[in-house]
């Protein structure tokens, strides 16, 4: 019998699988489709200090390989997340759940992070510094080691529960970033974000895309992630939450071959609901097919070469 168990920051998850912020809402629609505590977690939707209408539309569109969005952080505000989100998700999710959290400012960071690391039900806080379809907001967090390690220290300073930094992909140097956010405190990484990307409509010569430009996901950004959570683990310490383009068991096992104690699932969640359920459901066959007895013997497994 195959152990798919893995453990983040002391707390112990049935398998390494987390639906990623941003293609799970709060878990209402897809709790109509099947039963969310198969889910190792999941990270709820992105939160602000205040609530966001998000950006003009169409603020999604597909591409070859993947999708574009560019949805601007549509969501209540946390004091409503607190009130009225979070006391649902405990009727349709009985573990602890992943804060993925936003803001324009140190400032947005710190209250937003202060106020759900006192909410129960929250195991980690998500802090997203890497948000590449929000003018003036997360990315410029996540473009340089100083600024990725300013908002570390200032969200650990009011925390006391788990914080992984999310990272993006669209710098010179992830591994300076992640090594400038553990050496200020953070317990994890999370990456990658999508990709900074733009597709034209020929009818009308304009971006397809309201914002005109958005962030890429799903399987085409796959080896892009693969590659820089593998430059990750080698050069911090504190574990890697793994995502970009996931959407298979194999995909699963290779993330964490390059580094990842967890894997995030999101744009295969909206092509099909079910993604997380059947990538869970298959995980004993493909961790059979290839030796493996438990998956947290595997995490960083391509390096010993």
């Amino acid at each position: 019998m195959v152990d798919t168990k893995v453990t983040l920051s002391g707390i112990v998850l049935d398998n390494p699988v987390i639906p990623a912020s941003g293609t799970f809402g709060y878990g209402r629609e897809f709790a109509e489709f099947y039963d969310l505590d198969c889910l190792g977690t999941f990270s709820f939707k992105g939160t602000t200090r205040e609530p966001r209408f998000g950006n003009p539309t169409p603020r999604i569109a597909e591409t070859p390989g993947g999708m574009l969005n560019a949805v601007g952080l549509q969501n209540p505000g946390v004091e409503r997340v607190i009130a009225e989100e979070l006391p649902r998700m405990r009727e349709i999710f009985h573990k602890p759940v992943m804060a993925n959290i936003s803001g324009f400012s140190v400032d947005d960071y710190v209250y937003a992070c202060a106020r759900l690391d006192k909410e129960e039900q929250v195991g980690w806080l998500e802090v997203n510094i890497s948000c590449p379809n929000v003018h003036g907001g997360g990315m410029a967090f996540g473009a340089s080691p100083g600024a990725a390690a300013e908002v570390t220290r200032a969200v650990k300073a009011v925390t006391t529960k788990p914080v992984y930094m999310k990272l993006s992909p669209n710098v010179t140097d992830i591994a300076a970033v992640a090594r400038a956010c553990e050496d200020a405190g953070a317990d994890g990484v999370s990456l990658i974000n999508t990709l900074l990307a733009m597709r034209i409509d020929l009818k009308r010569r304009k971006p397809l895309l309201a914002n005109g430009t958005g962030g890429l996901s799903g399987p085409a950004v796959f080896p892009v992630a693969v590659r820089m959570v593998y430059q990750v683990y080698e050069a911090v310490r504190i574990p890697i939450i793994g995502m970009g383009g996931v959407s298979s068991a194999e995909d699963v096992i290779e993330m964490m071959l390059a580094g990842a104690a967890a894997v995030e699932v999101g744009a295969a969640n909206l092509v099909n609901p079910f993604a997380c359920r059947d990538i869970i459901e298959d995980l004993p066959r493909v961790m059979e097919k290839y030796g493996i007895n438990s998956l947290r013997e595997i995490t960083g497994g391509a390096h010993n070469g």
